[in-house]
């Protein structure tokens, strides 16, 4: 919490400084009417922005699972499958597929007789889900590595299913020992949900954006949403940090 503090405190003092000369914080000095009308214009982009990574996120969780387990099959078959889509999803840049989704989708769709419109926000939510899918994958496959073959092979001599053995014995034991990178992967989604501002979404970083075209003060409105960045990631990572003490993912006594 220090960080947010001391965060908070540099925030404040710059937006305290006159409004005479080369800098302007006085737009977004929550002491004025006018700056504090500013403040909260951008922080109401915050609720999109919470609402399209934790959707994003819950996804690309059950996602990334979905393409990690056929990853982990006896079958070369759904190994090869799992890996063509890991590599592909993961060699695409976040814009262009974004762009793609939301311009792109809506035509295949057309041209299949459907007419299923793609609105900004499930847009940037499907974008984020299917990019991010790829990394969870990944991560889910090194945390089912992770676990001892003694332990599938225990559960397969007493007549548990493949679906059984990771449901029981291999899931529970890796998802403590990945909590931490997904966790990463969450702060990663919250990032890059800037992207859609690209495609009219509002949040935060299309009302900062909104705002530099209206105040012409870009360096200290892109300064407060560096600020609300920072402010989101520290307390998803306070929050991680509980929930790995409550799983057990923190082995630190």
């Amino acid at each position: 919490m220090k960080k947010l503090y001391i965060s908070l405190s540099c925030f404040l003092l710059l937006a305290g400084c006159g409004s005479s000369g080369t800098w302007g914080w006085y737009v977004i000095n929550p002491m004025t009417k006018g700056g504090w009308t500013n403040v909260k214009f951008l922080i109401s982009g915050m609720a999109s922005t919470i609402q399209i990574s934790v959707i994003a996120a819950a996804i690309s969780i059950i996602l990334g699972l979905l393409v990690a387990l056929p990853g982990q099959s006896s079958k070369r078959g759904w190994r090869i499958v799992s890996r063509i889509y890991v590599e592909f999803i993961r060699s695409i840049p976040l814009l262009p597929m974004l762009f793609w989704v939301f311009y792109g989708l809506p035509l295949i769709f057309k041209s299949m007789g459907l007419n299923i419109p793609i609105d900004p926000f499930w847009g940037a939510i499907i974008t984020l889900a299917v990019s991010d899918s790829a990394f969870t994958a990944e991560i889910y496959r090194s945390g089912i590595q992770s676990i001892s073959k003694g332990q599938t092979e225990a559960a397969q001599t007493v007549g548990l299913s493949y679906a059984q053995t990771m449901r029981y014995v291999i899931l529970p034991q890796a998802i403590r020992r990945i909590l931490p990178p997904i966790a990463n992967q969450f702060i990663y989604i919250v990032k890059m949900s800037a992207f859609a501002s690209v495609i009219g979404m509002q949040e935060l970083t299309r009302r900062a954006n909104e705002l530099v075209v209206t105040e012409y003060r870009p360096l200290e409105i892109y300064s407060l949403l560096i600020v609300e960045y920072l402010i989101l990631v520290l307390i998803i990572s306070a929050g991680v940090r509980w929930l790995e003490r409550r799983m057990g993912s923190d082995e630190r006594k």
